[in-house]
């Protein structure tokens, strides 16, 4: 635990059919300084402290190298949608935690910088499952020699076309 932040509620590590799990806990005290603000925190864990505005919230929330998801709890709507897109999230909530988020099937998931690598659900998340090619076939000219030239005639007349289209500027 970080110093100086206080456990609110919880953070007493519990026995669960063999692996561990924390109690929800909320940290004050906590400021820009400790690590906790600035790396991924897995588990029912949120640090609060103040700001003085959206817009400092905002900054601090965009400080680190990670943005997997990002919730805004506000009694106005639009304020919330406002701070929600400048937040460097995959997943932004508002008035909620994820749960909204996480059961759209349509809606792609995933982080931005060093969380969250890659998309699930949308269009997006299943693409992850294909491999693009692209197959072309050329139905005029091809290549090899046509109209029955040979290699020769048909190199020369090849380098010859190459050569008015660079002197007109086309190539």
């Amino acid at each position: 635990m970080e110093r100086g932040a206080n456990v609110v509620v919880g953070g007493k590590a519990r026995p669960d059919v063999g692996p561990f799990f924390y109690a929800p806990t909320i940290l004050t005290g906590v400021d820009d300084s400790m690590t906790l603000c600035s790396v991924e925190t897995f588990g029912p864990v949120v640090a609060v402290y103040p700001v003085a505005s959206d817009a400092e919230a905002v900054r601090l929330a965009n400080n680190t190298e990670y943005g997997l998801n990002a919730s805004v709890v506000s009694r106005d709507h639009r304020a919330a949608q406002v701070i929600a897109r400048q937040l460097r999230a995959g997943t932004v909530n508002v008035n909620e935690g994820y749960a909204a988020a996480w059961a759209s099937k349509r809606a792609p998931m995933g982080g931005m910088g060093a969380s969250g690598l890659g998309r699930r659900h949308g269009d997006e998340g299943m693409l992850k499952y294909t491999e693009a090619q692209t197959i072309a076939t050329q139905r005029a000219l091809g290549f090899g020699p046509q109209f029955g030239w040979s290699d020769e005639r048909w190199g020369d007349t090849l380098a010859g076309a190459m050569g008015v289209m660079k002197k007109l500027g086309l190539k």
